[in-house]
């Protein structure tokens, strides 16, 4: 606790008083509500008042944005020495894991977001719940020491996990597309992720070889637990 014992700039001090009483987790955007005005598994753009907000974004959030037009997307802001990123999330729920997970000593924004693409919620609750370890740290840029952290830390506090539904098995309209589209999307959605282009599409080719069915969304997750 930052204590307020300056008498000159009295502003200041109060700014410092306040920031510390509101910094985990407070930040200056609750929500930004608006027209979609671009969407990837990765990223949204959204215009509100003539601005257009660059939001990063899980394959979660993404799946619920796809058959929308207008949206409400709540954020979290986070400022580091080289970069300010603005997450967005279709649900509180799903940013509330999200803090739960940014939480944990050595997972940063990025591994989150990764970690929100590649298991649902129900699956990371159990994955956390059985403390399988090996399987968590299948996710990219995670190690596992930091799975296991995430486990022991996590581990009491898994019933936030229901709030947030899981995607819907079956892919929407929207995502229904002749096997090529379905391939050079999904594959350019892992490359945005920081998969290497050939790796990518050797293993969406895999899994459209297996189950010519898979929509995008579907591709891309079970792409992120191979790779």
């Amino acid at each position: 606790m930052i204590l307020c014992i300056f008498r000159e700039s009295k502003y200041i001090v109060f700014f410092l008083c306040l920031y510390d009483l509101s910094r985990k987790f407070r930040t200056m955007y609750e929500y930004i509500q608006g027209d979609i005005a671009e969407l990837t598994p990765a990223y949204a753009v959204v215009e509100a008042g003539g601005v257009g907000y660059y939001l990063t974004i899980s394959l979660q959030t993404y799946a619920e944005l796809e058959p929308l037009e207008r949206a409400r997307i709540y954020t979290h802001f986070a400022v580091r020495e080289d970069a300010q990123v603005l997450y967005g999330f279709a649900t509180k729920a799903e940013r509330e894991i999200f803090r739960l997970l940014i939480s944990v000593s050595g997972v940063g924004g990025n591994t989150a977001r990764m970690i929100l693409s590649t298991y649902s919620p129900s699956e990371l609750a159990n994955i956390i719940t059985t403390e399988n370890a090996v399987l968590l740290k299948n996710v990219k840029g995670l190690g596992l020491k930091t799975a296991q952290k995430i486990i022991v830390e996590l581990k009491d506090k898994t019933a936030v996990f229901n709030g947030i539904a899981s995607p819907e098995a079956a892919p929407s309209a929207a995502a229904v597309l002749p096997n090529e589209e379905n391939l050079e999307e999904a594959v350019a959605a892992l490359v945005m992720l920081g998969f290497g282009k050939a790796a990518s599409e050797k293993t969406v080719k895999a899994l459209l070889k297996e189950t010519p069915s898979l929509g995008v969304e579907e591709i891309i997750r079970q792409a992120l637990k191979r790779l």
